[in-house]
C-alpha cells in the first residue's frame, strides 16, 4: 500500500511513524515534510495548500490512502478535491472544516445544536467589538474576556484578556497579529474557569472512537507564563477524565456534534478535536479542531497499538463502531524543544547535537518539527518548535522521566523547553 501524508511538522512525523509500523504499508510519501520525516518517508516538494498538485501527485503515483495533517488543506477543500477524483483520503470536508476555520460558525453551530459552550458575541469589525464590550455584554469592566479572530490564525488568534482595557488593546492588535482576513470578524466570549482537557476522536460520520485524553501546555514559560505558543508539550493520562465525565462529554458534546453535522448537511468524517473546559457546571467546548493537534498527536500515536491503516479503512467504510482500537496502557508525554526567541522570531540554522544518544533511550521517539540538513548532513534548526521528545511509561511520572532524560542529551545554542510538562501548575 502507498500512503501520502500532507503536512510538514511534528504532527505529520508522528502520523508517518504510525503508518510505518503497519505491515500493510510499502511506501510513505509526505508533502512537503521535513528532514526528520525523510528517515521514514519520501519527501514530496508540494506544499499543503497546493490542492490540485497534491491530487495530481496522488493520481500519478497510485496513492492508496491520503491522510491530512493540518487545517489549512482541509479548509481549502483538499478532501473534496480528492474524493471528486475517486481518491481515498482521511479528513474533514470543506463544509465540515468550517468548525475550525470560522470561530463564529462554530459558536453559532453549538448554539443551534444545544452544545454547552461559553456565552459569546460576534462582531463584524474592531469598532463593533469594542462597542459590544463597552455596552457591558460580558460583565464588569474588570471581568476577563476572551478575544478571538474568526479565521485560521496558526494558534495566534486567541487572547485571554484580564479586563476591558486589555481586551480593547487585543482587538486593536488582532489584525497585525493574524492578518486582515482572519481578523475580519471577531468573536468575544465569556472567560470559562475550570480544568482544561482535550479529547480527540476518530469519526466516520455516525460512529466514533475516542483517543486517550490529553492536556496541552500552551505558554512558553513554566508555570504558564509568557506568550502563547503552538504548544510546548502535552501528555496523555487516563486520570484526566473520569468515566462519568467521559460519558457526559459523549452525551452532551460528541453525539450532538456528529448528529448536528449530519442534520446540517455535512457529515463529519475524519479527526475531531474537542478543546474542553471542565467547569463546575460540566464540560463546555472551548473550540473545535478538525484534525490532530500538535503536539497532542505525538503523545497519542506513540501509544497506538492498532494498525492505523485498519482504522482509516474502518472510517472510510463506516465500520468504526465495530472496530476495536487498542492503546498501550499507561501514559505518554511530549516535551517540545524550541529555538531561541520562539515564539517571536526564532533563531534558525543552529546545529543540533546529541540526537543519536537521545534517540537511544528506551520507550522514546524524537519527532522532528522544524529541522533541515546542512551541507555536512547535520540536522539544523529551521523553525520555532524544533523537536518533540516523546516517551511512554507505565504511569505519567515514568513517561516524563524518560522524556526529560532524553531531552537532556540534546543541545543547540539558545535551546529552550519547559520543565513542568505534566505538572498541575501547567495547563
Amino acid at each position: 500500500m502507498k500512503v501520502l501524508v500532507i503536512g510538514s511538522g511534528g504532527r505529520e512525523h508522528a502520523i508517518c511513524y504510525a503508518f510505518s509500523k503497519s505491515p500493510r504499508v510499502a511506501n510513505i510519501y509526505c508533502a512537503n515534510g521535513n528532514a526528520g520525516i525523510a528517515s521514514i518517508a519520501e519527501l514530496v516538494a508540494i506544499k499543503p495548500d497546493e490542492i490540485g498538485r497534491l491530487a495530481d501527485f496522488a493520481e500519478s503515483k497510485g496513492i492508496d490512502l491520503t491522510f491530512v495533517g493540518g487545517e489549512t488543506s482541509l479548509a481549502l477543500g483538499v478532501v473534496d478535491e480528492f474524493e471528486g477524483r475517486g481518491l481515498k483520503i482521511i479528513g474533514a470536508s470543506k463544509a465540515a472544516a468550517r468548525l475550525e476555520a470560522s470561530k463564529a460558525f462554530a459558536k453559532d453551530f453549538m448554539k443551534r445544536q444545544g452544545i454547552p459552550t461559553a456565552e459569546y458575541a460576534v462582531a463584524a469589525s474592531p469598532a463593533e467589538a469594542i462597542e459590544i464590550l463597552e455596552g457591558g455584554r460580558f460583565g464588569e469592566v474588570t471581568s476577563p474576556v476572551v478575544v478571538k479572530a474568526d479565521g485560521l490564525a496558526a494558534g495566534k488568534g486567541v487572547v485571554v484578556a484580564n479586563d476591558r482595557l486589555e481586551a480593547i488593546a487585543a482587538i486593536n492588535e488582532l489584525e497585525s497579529l493574524v492578518g486582515a482576513e482572519a481578523a475580519s470578524t471577531i468573536v468575544l466570549e465569556e472567560c470559562l474557569f475550570g480544568r482544561e482537557v482535550s479529547l480527540i476522536l476518530f469519526a466516520d460520520g455516525e460512529s466514533f472512537a475516542l483517543m486517550p485524553p490529553t492536556r496541552d501546555h500552551k505558554r512558553i514559560g513554566e508555570g504558564d507564563t509568557g506568550p502563547n505558543t503552538g504548544g510546548m508539550g502535552t501528555f496523555t493520562d487516563d486520570s484526566l477524565l473520569s468515566s462519568q465525565q467521559t460519558a457526559e462529554i459523549i452525551d452532551t458534546v460528541i453525539r450532538p456534534t456528529l448528529k448536528g453535522c449530519s442534520d446540517e448537511g455535512f457529515r463529519f468524517r475524519g479527526i475531531l478535536f474537542l478543546g474542553l473546559m471542565m467547569t463546575e457546571a460540566g464540560p463546555k467546548v472551548l473550540e473545535y479542531n478538525v484534525r490532530f493537534g500538535d503536539p497532542e498527536t505525538q503523545a497519542i500515536l506513540f501509544r497506538l497499538d492498532s494498525d492505523l491503516v485498519d482504522i482509516c479503512e474502518a472510517m472510510l467504510e463506516g465500520r468504526l463502531g465495530e472496530t476495536e482500537i487498542k492503546w498501550r496502557a499507561g501514559s505518554s508525554a511530549c516535551v517540545i524543544l524550541a529555538a531561541e526567541n520562539y515564539p517571536a522570531k526564532p533563531r534558525i540554522g543552529d546545529v543540533i547535537k546529541g540526537l543519536d544518544q537521545a534517540a537511544a533511550h528506551s520507550d522514546v521517539v524524537i519527532f522532528h518539527a522544524g529541522t533541515n540538513l546542512d551541507e555536512n548532513g547535520s540536522f539544523v534548526t529551521s523553525g520555532g518548535r524544533v523537536l518533540g521528545v516523546t516517551a511512554v511509561g507505565d504511569d505519567l511520572e515514568s513517561a516524563l522521566e524518560k522524556a526529560y532524560a532524553s531531552a537532556s542529551e540534546i543541545s543547540w545554542p539558545g535551546m529552550q523547553f519547559r520543565r513542568d510538562i505534566g505538572k498541575p501548575a501547567g495547563n
